[in-house]
């Protein structure tokens, strides 16, 4: 079954299982896509939650931005797909990094 044929959500579905791993809201990050360089907020992508794990594909494209996969024993994360992923000031002073 290919991805088109699930409905996608935008990246607050996936905010939970990304709040795991990272200690800030990544969903509000800005993120490019590697393979077409379109350049949006990270939530603003196209997600899909009812795979075995998290897939955020570039609403322009369709490439693979990121997944996400909880094993119960690991967390297994795959960002390649993405350029950059920039987040502004106040999410890493809410971190300590002046």
């Amino acid at each position: 079954m290919n991805s088109q044929s699930y409905s996608h959500l935008d990246g607050n579905a996936a905010a939970g299982e990304l709040n795991t791993i990272f200690a800030i809201d990544i969903t509000g990050a800005e993120a490019q896509c590697a393979q077409c360089g379109t350049t949006r907020h990270f939530a603003e992508n196209r997600w899909y939650v009812k795979c075995p794990g998290i897939v955020a594909r570039c609403s322009e494209c369709r490439h693979i931005l990121l997944r996400l996969v909880n094993t119960g024993e690991r967390l297994l994360l795959d960002c390649r797909g993405m350029g950059y992923l920039a987040f502004g000031r106040t999410e890493t002073e809410i971190r300590g990094d002046n």
